[in-house]
């Protein structure tokens, strides 16, 4: 691959919110911060609340693994990779 010059402004570690500023968080924090907010939608409105999106061009078996995580992690059958071209 080529090496790119990278602009400066780019974000490489993930933020979270604290007191109305970001702040630099692990992967692991970032990740969980973002699956409670995904559960606390789920508990407190129903799995109905949970949607996702995944992308025609990937590959079937990763489709097939996001429609999984939606409808057993989350029990929602809201999900669409957008195959209707």
């Amino acid at each position: 691959m080529a090496n790119r010059k990278r602009h400066s402004s780019r974000l490489t570690n993930p933020l979270v919110r604290e007191n109305g500023t970001l702040r630099p968080a692990s992967w692991e924090e970032a990740l969980g911060r973002a699956t409670g907010g995904f559960r606390a939608a789920v508990d407190q409105h129903g799995p109905q609340a949970f949607g996702m999106f995944s992308c025609s061009k990937t590959t079937n078996e990763l489709n097939y693994i996001s429609q999984k995580l939606a409808r057993t992690v989350y029990g929602s059958n809201n999900i669409d990779s957008c195959n209707r071209t």
